[in-house]
């Protein structure tokens, strides 16, 4: 039987349609690079959301915790939180003259930013409790959400919430799109990704896990507030992240994310039950393109061998880190 060239032009184009479709629907994770590290994704992804499968997950059991700095968005040449730190100290320093003799104040406004951290993690939450306190919640969340807004990477001239990971991003919505409720478990200041992690994630604030201060209620003329107090409540880094899961989430993840030694226990938690589990390091290993540092992940990176973790290399598995600027 003749088929007609104007019909025959027609199912040409039908198939090739239809095979764009099913390539596009087979590449969840356009950015990345065809790897083993992409393929333990997609298996365990499909493999615990097929109905038909001995390790399906209901729905509601689909939970994946992912660990922010270093994992979501680069965490170097400092941790962001630090720099919003250091542009609070500049912005209050009127205020206290104090800060001119005292450490790491002192060394903050010199620009010394090698002496004012020389005291490790002291001085790092000596300085996050003097300028991420004592204000009401509603006026720190308004603080972040105006810094987000306008703060750049000093090494890319990108606002710190563009230096999230392409890569990343796309596996964040192929998780949701199969089901999964997506949160971050992170040691950074739990008030301090909440404003933005929607807009930049996707992940609402109900869905963050992280480090606080503790807050006092508090009746005014104008209503009721809640104010930061200048002492820590809770650390959600390292033994503390399974115990932030436990309280904030109330269910075990059956999938982790992290990048350094910080995440070690939060992905033993993940993958220490039965059923199918999935626990995955990003290893940062592109100096061109971004970092390229072991340094606070060697020991994860050594557990990861050992008992199967996923591990994404940075270099050879992503085509692209950021994602492309918005003209």
């Amino acid at each position: 039987m003749r088929i007609r060239p104007r019909l025959r032009l027609l199912t040409l184009v039908l198939v090739l349609t239809c095979c764009a479709f099913q390539l596009n629907a087979a590449d969840p994770l356009p950015s990345w690079n065809e790897s083993a590290a992409k393929q333990n994704i997609i298996q365990f992804v499909e493999k615990v959301t097929s109905k038909d499968s001995p390790d399906y997950v209901p729905p509601e059991h689909r939970i994946a915790t992912f660990d922010n700095d270093g994992t979501l968005w680069t965490e170097k040449p400092q941790y962001f939180q630090v720099f919003f730190a250091i542009d609070r100290v500049k912005a209050l320093a009127p205020q206290h003259p104090e800060w001119k003799t005292e450490e790491p104040f002192a060394s903050i406004l010199k620009g010394d930013y090698k002496t004012a951290f020389a005291g490790g993690e002291a001085a790092v939450l000596k300085l996050v409790v003097a300028t991420h306190t004592g204000m009401t919640t509603t006026e720190f969340e308004k603080i972040v959400n105006e810094w987000s807004k306008t703060a750049r990477h000093p090494k890319t001239g990108r606002l710190f919430t563009q230096m999230v990971y392409q890569p990343m991003l796309e596996l964040l919505a192929y998780m949701r799109s199969k089901g999964f409720k997506t949160f971050i478990v992170s040691g950074g200041g739990i008030e301090f990704m909440r404003p933005w992690t929607e807009r930049v994630y996707g992940i609402p604030p109900q869905q963050v896990v992280g480090s606080s201060v503790k807050t006092k209620f508090e009746m005014r003329e104008d209503g009721p507030v809640l104010i930061r107090l200048p002492e820590i409540n809770f650390i959600d880094d390292k033994a503390g992240k399974p115990v932030g899961i436990n309280s904030h989430i109330g269910q075990r993840p059956i999938a982790a994310f992290g990048n350094s030694d910080g995440d070690i226990q939060m992905l033993e938690w993940a993958t220490g039950a039965s059923g199918a589990r999935f626990a995955l390091l990003v290893h940062h290993t592109d100096a061109k393109r971004e970092y390229a540092y072991n340094v606070g992940a060697v020991q994860a990176l050594k557990d990861a061998s050992e008992k199967g973790w996923t591990v994404v290399n940075m270099k050879d598995d992503w085509k692209v880190i950021y994602p492309p600027l918005k003209k």
